[in-house]
């Protein structure tokens, strides 16, 4: 078996593209995997293409020797889209292995330990709070705290156990998210903690307390905000803080000094980015992106975890492809810790995957088909042409 054609794949996902890449081999397989093009990441494809003529013509099972053998093509300039467009073929490759074994893909991770995530409804009501992401859900865009308890009685209506939500501001009609407020200021004042404080406390009492509640703070402070944000919300007890910062020292700092539990590392690239945070003892979950690590070696990063006493989450804000990626190496690892995934999306999405997630009282719950288990609906993708 021979690695023949290689192929990326677009699509309208709305607010932004989904992408996928396509590999077939000399016999038939074809095996699929889902990577971002989007949101900082833009050139994957063009790099997918420049390593492609690297591989062809390998055996696709030998998907170790083919990382190792594109990671040292690449190692002057490491992590970022160069380690994107890796681990989107290594994804595919474990795509075709599983397929080639007819076995699912957790198999080849040592098997499933568990036959049901728990998941939680992430970004929730991020794509609520403005009008033009609102309308491809068809839904009233947010602008109260009575919007957020209202969704927030949704969330525990529909049978989820956990929400994870970004900062949101209703005072100017103005909302908080991501890197979007990165710069120039960087600080947690009063109004800010207050309207964060109120926002958690809706969404709190719309779940009539049953739900866990998870905050993502982002890139969004320096490590004094950080604490002082952390701090005040102390109360409420989150389920975790999640924050992005690439400074472990500074990380265990405020873990150190704050009582919540501490989510980081969704933007960190392989073993080596991630060992120090480790060493540090920086986070109580590592978050580790599937799609920007690869399978194989997101389960390398895994184990070391484990040896660290830390648990594990995948960063998993993408389509059904990711979700079901993310769900294998979920399944196979022994420091779970819950799963994201995101609800609200455009109409289309599960019409371009063959089998999408199934999804009980707030679990995934793994099937045991080949591979990841589903594959694109081209026909699909072709109908809904990228932006």
């Amino acid at each position: 078996m021979k690695i023949s054609t290689i192929n990326s794949l677009h699509c309208d996902a709305g607010w932004r593209n989904f992408s996928f890449l396509k590999i077939t081999t000399d016999d038939g397989i074809v095996g699929y995997s889902e990577y971002n093009q989007s949101y900082g990441s833009m050139g994957v494809s063009d790099v997918i293409d420049q390593l492609a003529p690297i591989i062809i013509g390998s055996n696709p099972l030998e998907h170790d020797v083919i990382f190792a053998r594109l990671y040292a093509t690449t190692r002057q300039a490491p992590g970022g889209i160069n380690s994107q467009a890796i681990a989107a073929i290594e994804n595919a490759l474990l795509d075709i292995k599983g397929k080639a074994l007819g076995v699912p893909v957790y198999q080849l991770l040592g098997g499933a330990m568990r036959e049901r995530l728990r998941l939680y409804w992430s970004h929730c009501g991020t794509y609520r709070m403005h009008e033009s992401t609102a309308g491809y859900l068809g839904k009233k865009p947010m602008t109260s705290l009575d919007d957020v308890r209202a969704l927030g009685e949704e969330v525990k209506t529909r049978g989820f156990t956990g929400l994870k939500c970004n900062m949101y501001v209703f005072d100017e009609q103005s909302y908080t998210h991501g890197w979007r407020r990165s710069f120039p200021d960087r600080n947690a004042e009063r109004p800010l903690i207050r309207s964060v404080y109120n926002q958690i406390e809706a969404f709190k009492e719309g779940t009539g307390g049953d739900v866990d509640i998870l905050l993502d703070l982002n890139f969004n402070f320096n490590t004094e905000g950080y604490i002082r944000m952390i701090r005040a919300l102390t109360p409420l007890e989150l389920f975790w803080c999640e924050l992005d910062i690439y400074n472990p020292e500074a990380l265990a700092y405020i873990r150190n000094r704050t009582s919540t539990p501490i989510a980081s590392c969704e933007s960190l690239y392989g073993i080596r980015d991630f060992r120090l945070y480790f060493q540090k003892q920086a986070m109580d979950v590592a978050i580790i992106d599937v799609p920007w690590n690869g399978i194989w070696q997101s389960y390398k990063i895994a184990a070391i975890a484990d040896a660290h006493e830390v648990n594990v989450a995948p960063h998993n804000f993408y389509g059904h492809l990711s979700t079901m990626m993310s769900a294998h190496f979920c399944a196979a690892l022994p420091n779970f810790r819950i799963m994201e995934i995101d609800i609200d999306d455009v109409p289309w999405k599960d019409d371009l995957v063959t089998c999408p997630p199934e999804i009980v009282d707030g679990h995934l719950i793994m099937p045991d088909r080949p591979g990841w288990g589903c594959d694109i609906d081209e026909d699909a993708v072709r109908a809904h042409p990228p932006k």
